[in-house]
C-alpha cells in the first residue's frame, strides 16, 4: 500500500524522493524509478526493505554518504554499512561496551545481497574505500585483505609470533630447552576482509573439516582464534577482524547451508539489501576538493577513537534503551529468528559507531536511534533474503502450497502436496505451527460427502480465493 512519499533534503543540495512503496527506488532529481526487485515478492511474501530511516544518516556517516551519492549508482544502504565497518577497523581495538561480562569492539561483519550481480555493490566499496585511503593510506595498503578460504589461513592473517621449544645440548647431552622465535607474527592485529564474491567462502565452509564458520565466530566474540588441529601451531590473540562481503540472492540462498543458518555464524552478519540507486551514464565526478573536509572530520574523529575505552550510554536514554532491549529481544520464529537473534549486539555496535563518529564516548539518543534505524534495514533485509521460513520442512512446504495457490486449499489438497506420503498427524501439526505464527488461517468451506463442512487454508493476506 502506498502511504505517501518521503523526502530528505541532503546537506549537499539535491533532494532525495522515496515512494514509501516497498519496490521505489532513490530518485535524485524528483523523479520516481521502479526499483529492479524480484518478481516473486509476492503480497503475502516477503518484501524488499523500505528505504532506510532518516535518521541512520546521522552525522559524519550521513554526511560521508550524501556527498556520494550523487556521484554514484551504487545504494545509500551500500555506502553507510562499508563507511561505518572501514571506520570501525581504522580506529582499531579501543572502544567498546560491555555487556554482562561480554565487551563488544566496534569490529562489524556485513554482506550486500543483490537481487542480480548489477546491483552496483563493487563501486560502492570502491567509493568508500577512495575516502578512507585519504584518511589512513597505510591501513588501506597493508590491513585490507581477502581470499578468505578458511580457518587456519584467517588465523595466519593476524597470527601471534610463533615459537618452538629445542633443546640446548652441551657435549651432546640435552641440558635445558629454550623457546626459539620462528616466525615474528603479525603486530597490527587489524584486518578488514573483503570478499567481492562471497559465495566462494561459503562454498568453503561447507566442507568437511574446513573450520572458517567456527574462526569467523571466534572473530566476532573475542577475537581470540584458535584451533584444535594437531599439525596447525599458529593462533591469535586479540585480533580485530572485519568483513564485507558481496553477493546475489540466489548465490547466497544457494551456498549457506542450514547448519550455518542456526548454528551463528548468519546472526554474527548484518545482511544489507542493495540495488542500483540511478542510471549515471557518464559516470559521476566526486573531486578531492569535495572529499577533503569530511577526510578531515574523519581524521579528528579516529585520532578520538583510538584513545576511549568502555563507552557507556547517556543516563538521559534509560527508557528509551529499555523499551528497545524489550523489542529487539522479543524474538522471530523459524530461521530469520536465528539469522537475527543477536539484535541486541548488533544494535548497540552500530550505536557506538555513530557516537565515536561524533567524538563522544557516551552513547546518546540520537546515536542509538540511528543504529536502531539501521538494525531495522538489516531485520527487514534478512526477512527478504532468507524468507519467513520456519525451518519446519513440513510447514514450510505447505506455506509455499498455500501462496502458490490459486484457491483455498482442503486438507485433501494439502496431502497432495506430499503426493500423500504426509501423516494426517504431521499435517495437522504443521497447520497448527503456520496457524500459531500467524502464516495460515482456516475457514469452512462446503460440505464434502459425508455432509461434514471442509477445512479450507489459506495464507495469511493472501488474495486467493476460497476453494468452493
Amino acid at each position: 500500500m502506498n502511504i505517501g512519499r518521503i523526502e530528505r533534503v541532503t546537506k549537499s543540495g539535491p533532494k532525495i524522493v522515496y515512494d514509501s512503496e516497498p519496490n521505489s527506488l532513490i530518485a535524485l532529481d524528483g523523479t520516481e524509478e521502479r526499483a529492479r526487485t524480484p518478481g516473486n515478492a509476492t503480497a503475502t511474501g516477503p518484501q524488499w526493505p523500505k528505504p532506510l530511516a532518516t535518521e541512520a544518516f546521522h552525522g559524519l556517516a550521513g554526511d560521508i554518504v550524501e556527498s556520494i551519492l550523487p556521484h554514484t549508482e551504487s545504494s545509500e544502504a551500500a555506502l553507510l554499512i562499508q563507511t561505518l565497518i572501514c571506520f570501525g577497523n581504522v580506529i582499531g581495538r579501543s572502544a567498546y561496551f560491555v555487556a554482562e561480562a561480554s565487551r563488544h569492539f566496534a569490529n562489524l561483519f556485513a554482506v550486500l545481497v543483490g537481487v542480480t550481480s548489477v546491483a552496483r555493490k563493487g563501486s560502492s566499496w570502491a567509493q568508500v574505500l577512495r575516502v578512507f585511503r585519504m584518511v589512513d593510506s597505510e591501513w588501506a595498503e597493508r590491513q585490507l585483505q581477502s581470499g578468505l578460504s578458511s580457518g587456519e589461513g584467517l588465523i595466519w592473517a593476524v597470527r601471534d609470533p610463533i615459537t618452538k621449544r629445542e633443546p640446548i645440548r652441551e657435549h651432546g647431552r640435552v641440558v635445558d630447552y629454550q623457546d626459539i622465535e620462528v616466525d615474528a607474527g603479525i603486530s597490527d592485529k587489524r584486518a578488514l576482509i573483503f570478499e567481492g564474491e562471497f559465495a566462494s567462502p561459503l562454498k568453503m565452509m561447507a566442507r568437511e573439516g574446513n573450520t572458517l564458520s567456527v574462526l569467523v565466530r571466534q572473530a566476532w566474540d573475542t577475537g581470540d582464534l584458535r584451533t584444535m588441529t594437531k599439525n596447525s601451531p599458529a593462533r591469535a590473540t586479540g585480533a580485530y577482524i572485519s568483513i564485507v562481503g558481496h553477493v546475489t540472492r540466489d548465490e547466497l540462498r544457494r551456498e549457506l547451508n542450514s547448519t550455518d543458518l542456526a548454528n551463528g555464524f548468519a546472526n554474527r552478519i548484518l545482511w544489507i539489501c542493495t540495488t542500483r540507486s540511478k542510471e549515471l551514464p557518464e559516470g559521476g565526478d566526486l573531486s578531492d576538493h569535495e572529499i577533503d573536509p569530511l577526510v578531515s572530520r574523519l581524521k579528528d574523529a579516529v585520532t578520538f577513537a583510538r584513545n576511549i575505552g568502555e563507552m557507556k550510554r547517556d543516563d538521559a536514554i534509560r527508557n528509551m534503551w529499555a523499551d528497545t532491549y524489550h523489542e529487539l529481544t522479543a524474538g522471530t520464529p523459524g530461521l530469520l529468528g536465528a539469522v537475527t537473534s543477536r539484535a541486541v549486539p548488533q544494535t548497540m555496535r552500530l550505536a557506538c559507531l555513530y557516537a565515536l563518529l561524533d567524538r563522544s564516548g557516551v552513547v546518546r539518543a540520537e546515536h542509538l536511534l540511528a543504529g536502531i534505524a539501521l538494525w531495522e534495514y538489516c531485520h527487514a533485509s534478512a526477512k527478504f533474503i532468507f524468507g519467513d521460513a520456519l525451518g519446519d520442512p513440513t510447514a514450510d512446504a505447505i506455506l509455499r502450497g498455500l501462496r502458490d495457490a490459486q484457491v483455498g486449499l482442503d486438507r485433501t489438497s494439502i496431502s497432495s502436496l506430499f503426493s500423500r506420503h504426509a501423516a494426517a498427524s504431521e499435517i495437522s501439526r504443521a497447520l497448527s505451527v503456520l496457524q500459531e505464527h500467524g502464516l495460515a488461517e482456516v475457514s469452512r468451506g462446503s460440505q464434502d460427502a459425508a455432509g461434514r463442512p471442509c477445512e479450507v487454508w489459506s495464507a495469511v493476506g493472501s488474495t486467493a480465493k476460497r476453494a468452493k
